[in-house]
């Protein structure tokens, strides 16, 4: 496929994002399929050779998507970069670096279910980025599928925003199309293999729900104009033409808070509708924040602007790392403003260092097409580079841009792992260092006591994955431990400590003295360190330092060794030498006085806390919230879903949370199910810490 330039204008940078099953890779699938890329679709689960961006052993034998597969189509004079990323919450970073770069998304809802619980965090991580959607209802063909409960269920739990664009025409099994409400036709198929859609009039039983659905849907539109609502409320709905209408809708999608709702069955060419509604209404790199990226100079640390021009200095993002068995280290980027180009020296503003680019290649999941350059608001992939990690900022080196990095949670759980023989050893080594590189949440350190390699990630399943991609993609047998809880450690009180380090031992001796007072901080906030020396009692220069030995000491807490977190530190008084004070003996003098402030200040224990949602026939209710009340956790809220199912959402310690989904398939005859996020960390009930730390302090 020859390299073609689109202007800026046709361009679509979109994700498919959704709760795990809802169909996204399915949907992706049918896109691949309608644009001509695909002679046939693979099915995600099935005999037919897997999904295209379901690509890696793991995929094909869990039938789920881990990491973010990139495919690039072409729609009716439009270049789309299609992102498919995982549903299930062990792999939400995937999803969150790939929302940093894109301009819009596509959100999958299973329509049997309606709005799931990783439905709800999707939402959230697209809300936070501003990016504007389109809601796509899946499924409603199967038994139990509803696009109406749907749409009601994304009313209730999302936003009241949600209108619909399209009418599904038909029910469960006998789905064969939908109506229009823009142009008020009627698109309609015979069966999946028919390729085209058949337009005609809108059934006669669907005509006055249509003019109703219609009628509210041009409401919302005129909303985006004052001269346009005028014109509605003077003239009436006929007044308000095509035109104005596809305008208007666009402007108000644009404005991320609107969202327009179609539904179908993602493997039918219902999906052309879709890639018509991303075409039409979802944003081009022109349309995200006018067209325009900021940074800051490196240097100076001035604000700086790029446009999404090819003219501009070069701007670009590094939003994932992969590591191809045939090319080698594979790195996404999106490029905001300028042209990268095969051959050119960049700077890896994060970095510091400048870096020359290889080859340049346009991905289709595991598929690769050379290129020569990717110009401004593209995305693409570079075969190569040595220093770049997620998130760094790549740009030309006679104009230096840093742009936002890209932030993730720390990783609540945590495993040993070892070598099963001597020569796995350094295999081990190498295999954990490539994974840690692709995946920013997946995160390898050495128990300083033990000696023993840690491992630590999002959930079960997140380790599980990694562990068995170390065995077969780099032949590396381990051995492994029971997961382990990432534990904090915090304070609930104030203390002064004062840290004194003095030493003589012939010729010049060390001196450091201050006195720190140690405060709770705000729940999330971390560590915040101020200086309120007045005098120069302490010497700037070591005032640093200072801090440096108040970190440090923090990273192993004085009850059971874990790191303390949410902790203010003021430093306010001390006293030095003119002859003995250096850096070491402040660094030293800050470790004392945290060791001293720190036990005097209540200090306890927090475990992390994980939001549970759990879907279940209402048979086994009691028992499912009998089993969470003997975790130690609390039911937040009940919910009555389609059929009969319950959904309960509670509140559980991860330390008792390891096994659930097994145990919740025993007790519910494999017909409920769960997923779990982080909540927030809470104080470790008196009883329960005492456990924890002398068995902590029994390794």
């Amino acid at each position: 496929m020859a390299q073609e330039t689109y202007s800026l204008d046709k361009l679509r940078n979109i994700g498919i994002i959704a709760h795990i099953d809802a169909g996204k890779t399915t949907t992706s699938e049918a896109i691949l399929y309608r644009t001509g890329l695909k002679h046939k679709i693979d099915l995600v689960k099935g005999d037919t050779g897997g999904a295209t961006t379901d690509w890696m052993e793991q995929e094909k034998e869990r039938g789920i998507t881990i990491t973010s597969a990139a495919v690039t189509v072409y729609w009716k004079g439009h270049k789309i970069n299609v992102i498919d990323t995982p549903g299930h919450i062990d792999f939400t970073a995937e999803v969150e670096r790939s929302l940093r770069v894109l301009d819009g998304a596509v959100v999958v809802f299973d329509g049997k279910m309606g709005v799931e619980a990783q439905s709800e965090t999707v939402w959230r991580q697209a809300t936070k980025y501003g990016v504007p959607r389109i809601c796509f209802v899946n499924k409603i063909n199967q038994i139990g599928g509803d696009f109406y409960k749907s749409l009601d269920s994304i009313h209730k739990r999302l936003s009241k925003n949600a209108v619909a664009i399209h009418l599904p025409i038909g029910f469960e099994k006998d789905i064969c199309g939908v109506v229009d409400l823009v142009d008020m036709k009627a698109y309609t198929y015979k069966d999946y293999a028919d390729h085209e859609l058949t337009v005609g009039e809108i059934p006669a039983d669907m005509l006055e729900k249509a003019k109703n659905a219609r009628s509210l849907l041009v409401e919302e539109a005129v909303q985006a104009d004052e001269a346009l609502m005028e014109k509605f409320f003077n003239q009436g709905e006929e007044a308000i033409s095509e035109v104005e209408l596809k305008a208007a809708l666009r402007k108000r999608v644009l404005d991320g808070d609107f969202f327009l709702v179609t539904g179908g069955d993602g493997r039918g060419v219902i999906v052309e509708k879709v890639l018509d509604l991303v075409t039409e209404y979802l944003p081009s790199p022109l349309d995200r924040d006018q067209g325009q990226t900021v940074g800051v100079d490196p240097k100076t640390g001035n604000e700086v602007v790029r446009k999404a021009s090819d003219s501009e200095p070069l701007t670009a993002l590094a939003f994932k790392i992969a590591t191809d068995p045939f090319v080698g280290k594979l790195i996404f980027i999106r490029v905001y403003a300028g042209k990268l180009k095969s051959g050119d020296t960049v700077l890896n503003a994060t970095k510091g260092d400048k870096e020359r680019i290889g080859r340049i290649v346009r991905m289709f999941a595991d598929k690769r097409e050379e290129i020569s350059e990717i110009c401004a608001g593209d995305i693409a992939a570079v075969v190569g580079m040595k220093d770049v990690t997620t998130g760094t900022t790549i740009c030309d080196p006679a104009h230096p841009i840093h742009l936002e990095d890209i932030t993730f949670p720390d990783p609540p759980v945590s495993v040993a792992i070892e070598p099963k023989t001597k020569s796995d050893q350094e295999k081990m080594g190498l295999g954990l260092s490539k994974l840690v590189e692709e995946d920013p949440t997946l995160r390898v350190h050495t128990d300083e006591e033990t000696g023993q390699t840690i491992i630590s990630g999002m959930g079960e399943l997140h380790i599980e994955i990694a562990i068995d991609r170390l065995q077969k993609e780099h032949g590396v047998e381990t051995n492994t431990g029971a997961p382990q809880v990432a534990y904090r450690e915090t304070i609930r009180g104030t203390a002064e400590a004062q840290g004194k380090h003095v030493k003589q031992s012939g010729g010049s001796g060390q001196y450091g003295d201050v006195w720190v007072k140690f405060e709770p901080n705000e729940p999330g906030k971390g560590f915040e360190f101020i200086d309120q020396i007045k005098g120069g009692v302490v010497p700037q220069e070591f005032r640093k330092p200072v801090q440096k030995g108040i970190e440090e000491t923090l990273a192993g807490g004085v009850i059971a060794g874990y790191p303390v977190v949410d902790v203010k530190a003021t430093l306010y008084d001390g006293s030095y030498h003119d002859v003995d004070s250096n850096e070491l003996a402040f660094k030293l003098a800050g470790s004392l006085a945290t060791r001293e402030g720190i036990k005097k200040a209540k200090p306890v224990l927090l475990e992390p806390v994980m939001k549970l949602e759990i879907t279940t026939p209402e048979e086994f209710m009691g028992d499912v919230i009998g089993d969470i009340n003997a975790r130690r956790g609390r039911v937040d809220s009940m919910e009555d879903l389609n059929g009969g199912a319950k959904l309960i959402k509670a509140f559980c310690p991860l330390g008792n949370l390891f096994g659930y989904t097994s145990d919740l398939r025993s007790m519910s005859q494999g017909r409920a199910a769960s997923s779990m996020e982080l909540f927030s960390y809470e104080e470790v009930p008196p009883n329960v810490a005492q456990g924890i730390i002398e068995a902590r302090n029994t390794k």
